[in-house]
């Protein structure tokens, strides 16, 4: 079984916290199933979650290079430059990033509200960027952007390997077998 979860913002990837805070047991109230990765808790989007530990490490290990896309909202009006820098690879702090696809995009039509917005400034725009990248490291998306001197907003993850989002609300989830 998998589970396809479109994770809202200010969720955490876990099913319990000490702290009160909102987990994946406010959303699913199926039993023995386990993500499958991690999604930051101010990251939205695709979470796969499972009951087959060989899946969830395919899913996982890093050797298998599965893609992920995401959906990235700036600080800034993205330029080709940045988005050929996010392609060759960015130099962050753990080391090179692997090649990634990039490409400027219109924001989501399929897009929802974020709870709460997200804090805009009038006099600088944002623009919306569709990145691929076939490695996890923590925070990776943000810290690239930010390499390239467009902070990331809002980031949103639409799909792992060929799962995706589509027709799944924020908070909702689908169950599949494949």
């Amino acid at each position: 079984m998998i589970i396809l979860f479109n994770k809202p913002f200010d969720v955490l990837c876990q099913f319990t916290d000490e702290q009160g805070r909102s987990t994946l047991a406010d959303f699913i109230k199926l039993k023995n199933v386990y993500a499958a990765g991690r999604l930051d808790r101010d990251s939205e989007g695709l979470l796969l979650l499972t009951d087959d530990g060989k899946l969830q490490h395919k899913i996982t290990d890093p050797k298998n290079k599965m893609q992920k896309t995401y959906w990235v909202q700036v600080e800034g009006e993205i330029t080709d430059e940045a988005i050929n820098q996010l392609e060759q690879g960015v130099q962050l702090k753990d080391g090179l990033t692997r090649p990634a696809k990039a490409k400027k995009i219109a924001e989501p039509a399929t897009l929802w509200p974020r709870k709460p917005p997200i804090r805009e400034r009038k006099q600088i725009p944002t623009s919306w960027i569709e990145l691929s990248i076939s490695e996890g490291r923590n925070r990776q998306i943000r810290r690239m952007t930010a390499a390239t001197g467009f902070p990331t907003l809002r980031l949103i993850r639409y799909s792992i390997g060929d799962w995706t989002i589509d027709n799944i609300a924020s908070g909702s989830y689908t169950v599949t077998t494949k």
